[in-house]
């Protein structure tokens, strides 16, 4: 294992340029101290997760000391924002320290969130507040744990320095980690500023550093392209199976490595909702949870747009009509898993759609009841879980499907059909008012439940010893927490 002064820097997407981001400096933090951090992530990096308690940890991350190999960036890109082309964003209170290369080989960005203003903040204070500090650092690893790719988080830093939103907040800042950062945005802001030379270098970039195999291909820029649409399909078919909300799926928040990104009033479904809208900003409910099908399609139409120079349009529109076969293929799938299904039957995809319009009209919390349906026999389950519906009647017919879908799967072992779903079902997720708890008791000193709900988080298939707490229904407070893009 590593200690901090170990790391091996080497700044690729620094070495782009003056044009495709700015030397910025994070601003330091008022007395900073570590909130929570992520051991799994440390590893990725060699870390000895003991260097988390050091006084040095909290001051690299509290902007207070830089590796004299880091070479700290702001990135300059674009994107359509709620539909709407924005010419210029950017990391407006983000910077990209530097890349560090692990032992295996593998490039991480440490990217820190939250590090004080740029040319590029907009207005803003460059600042990340401790709440929505926290939820990053929840989400990242919590979708990690269940299979959904993601940026990771490395910890958060909290500090005494004071920062307005509605109303004053305490600072902090988190250590997010991914292979690139580069967004959707990027290749639009290239594109519409009409910069073809450095479009062409971002493309040349991202081609060889991120999708080397693609180069073998006879175009390999639409071989490219093509795998991120595919990454997408299944990046988004997860949200949906699992009821994850991103809630601003802007282009500026799309990876072009396929994994959830920029998170900020995201939620996972309690009760199945397919209209619900996790961000209350989102007043006409582009982002809501039923809709980022259909805004994934639209998001890699917007990149596909930029990619012009390189591709021509009758082969983008081709690359862009796998993606809803592929999306519904990799959604089928899983919810076929999560069903305890191992096998695939036509009608499936309306045995899907029953139970879920089933849901819709009964307040059915969509975790719970996967992971009830695994509990017991399908008929024994199916038995217990009636009462949770409204329409009885509707309940009893799928009932019947199911049951009788589950004996033509195979003869399997009791034993190993809840293995199986318990695989796939997890009994843990970040719930909006669990999040919400351990914010309140880190905003008033107390870092304990940040941390002890971390624990549980990545471990959420598996049934742990004293956290009943973690797997029940939110009470009804929890189910309406309004969520910003500042949480």
């Amino acid at each position: 294992m590593k200690a901090l002064d170990e790391l091996t820097f080497d700044n690729r997407f620094a070495r782009l340029g003056d044009a495709f981001s700015t030397h910025v400096l994070p601003e330091p933090l008022d007395a900073p101290r570590l909130v929570v951090a992520s051991n799994a992530a440390m590893a990725l990096l060699d870390l000895d997760p003991a260097v988390a308690e050091t006084p040095v940890f909290a001051e690299l991350f509290g902007g207070h000391k830089l590796w004299a190999e880091a070479e700290p960036r702001a990135m300059v890109y674009s994107g359509h924002q709620f539909g709407g082309y924005t010419p210029q964003l950017g990391d407006g209170r983000g910077l990209l320290l530097g890349e560090v290369y692990n032992e295996a080989g593998e490039h991480w960005d440490l990217h820190l969130k939250g590090a004080g203003m740029t040319p590029y903040s907009r207005m803003g204070d460059g600042r990340a507040v401790l709440r929505s500090s926290i939820r990053e650092f929840l989400a990242s690893e919590a979708l990690h744990a269940l299979g959904i790719p993601s940026s990771r988080a490395l910890c958060v830093i909290g500090s005494d320095t004071p920062v307005w939103r509605e109303k004053q907040e305490r600072g902090a800042m988190v250590l997010r980690m991914a292979h690139s950062h580069i967004r959707f945005g990027h290749f639009e802001y290239f594109y519409y500023t009409k910069k073809p030379e450095q479009q062409a270098e971002l493309a040349e970039h991202v081609l060889n550093l991120h999708y080397p195999e693609c180069r073998e291909q006879p175009e390999p820029y639409l071989a490219m392209f093509r795998e991120i649409v595919e990454r997408n399909a299944e990046l988004i078919a997860k949200w949906q199976a699992y009821g994850f909300c991103h809630g601003v799926m802007n282009t500026d928040n799309m990876s072009i490595l396929g994994i959830t990104f920029d998170f900020g009033p995201f939620a996972f479904l309690d009760d199945f909702d397919a209209h619900f809208i996790c961000n209350h900003s989102d007043h006409e409910g582009r982002y809501s949870f039923s809709n980022q099908v259909p805004i994934g399609q639209w998001n890699l139409s917007a990149l596909a747009q930029a990619l012009t120079p390189f591709i021509s349009v009758d082969a983008l529109k081709e690359a862009l009509g796998l993606y809803l076969p592929l999306y519904q293929a990799n959604y089928l799938d899983l919810m076929r898993r999560r069903l305890g299904l191992t096998t695939a039957e036509d009608d499936d995809q309306k045995l899907v759609e029953r139970l879920l319009k089933l849901m819709q009209n009964s307040g059915v919390d969509y975790t719970l009841f996967f992971r009830r349906l695994g509990d017991e026999p399908a008929a024994l389950a199916v038995t217990r879980l009636r009462d949770d519906f409204v329409d009885l009647a509707g309940f009893d017919v799928w009932a019947e499907q199911y049951k009788a879908r589950v004996e033509r799967d195979g003869d399997n072992s009791e034993e190993q059909r809840r293995a199986r779903m318990h695989a796939v079902n997890p009994l843990y997720i970040l719930r909006n008012y669990l999040a919400q708890n351990a914010i309140a008791a880190a905003e008033s000193g107390d870092y304990s439940e940040v941390r002890r709900l971390h624990e549980v988080l990545s471990k959420p298939f598996e049934e742990q010893a004293g956290m009943e707490q973690y797997a029940q229904r939110p009470p009804d407070w929890g189910k309406h927490l309004e969520i910003s893009c500042s949480s």
